[in-house]
């Protein structure tokens, strides 16, 4: 038994909100427990070559994830240090842990994170993702699948994010792949299937991780 499998987390952390200041420290205590210790060395290095990347959130399932949920970019939030998280107070990840929920996929299954994972900047307006930069991101890809041993399912959420389908195809024993749309609320409130579309595959990447 590991660190991880020791210290499970409590309900009142897993309904915690980044928003809280207090929760935010107790979340960055967590950055070098055993399971996300090497993520947030990747994060770190990430960080040092260029800009500023968020940490994984130490309550999901970090290195033991069987699940890798890739979104599209980070929020523009003021807070700093960030996480890709679950808990973040944005409405994307408020819908996305709701569809955990109703899928039954344990965050303790799963580990967070961008096809584009640099922070954007906090001023002026939010620019456009260019294919440039999603390539970049997508380089930068199999050095963190190469940290997640047990990994069986790639969520790709967004067509963003889906543009990495080709090159984690090619990768060695590459997981199974599974494509969905993004869970921002314009998305969701527009169109009806979507919910249904995400929750869908969500189900099915916890039934692969539970038979593989």
């Amino acid at each position: 038994m590991n660190d991880f499998d020791e210290e499970p987390v409590a309900p009142s952390e897993a309904r915690e909100s980044l928003r809280d200041p207090e929760a935010l420290q107790r979340r960055i205590a967590l950055l070098n427990q055993a399971h996300i210790g090497p993520l947030t060395q990747y994060a770190d290095a990430l960080s040092a070559r260029s800009n500023a990347v968020p940490y994984f959130d130490p309550l999901d399932g970090g290195c033991e994830a069987k699940v890798l949920v890739l979104l599209e970019s980070p929020a523009r939030l003021a807070s700093r240090p960030r996480f890709v998280s679950l808990d973040n107070p944005v409405p994307a990840q408020r819908n996305l842990k709701r569809f955990f929920g109703e899928a039954g996929l344990s965050r303790r299954q799963t580990v967070l994170w961008n096809v584009f994972p640099w922070l954007p900047a906090l001023n002026g307006p939010r620019q456009t993702l260019t294919i440039s930069e999603i390539k970049q991101g997508i380089d930068e890809l199999p050095s963190l699948i190469g940290l997640l041993p047990d990994l069986r399912v790639i969520v790709l959420a967004g067509r963003k994010a889906q543009r990495a389908f080709s090159m984690l195809k090619q990768l060695p024993g590459s997981p199974v792949i599974l494509t969905t749309p993004h869970p921002s609320p314009l998305a969701v409130c527009r169109f009806p299937n979507v919910a249904t579309n995400i929750v869908e595959t969500l189900e099915r990447a916890a039934q692969v991780a539970a038979s593989r």
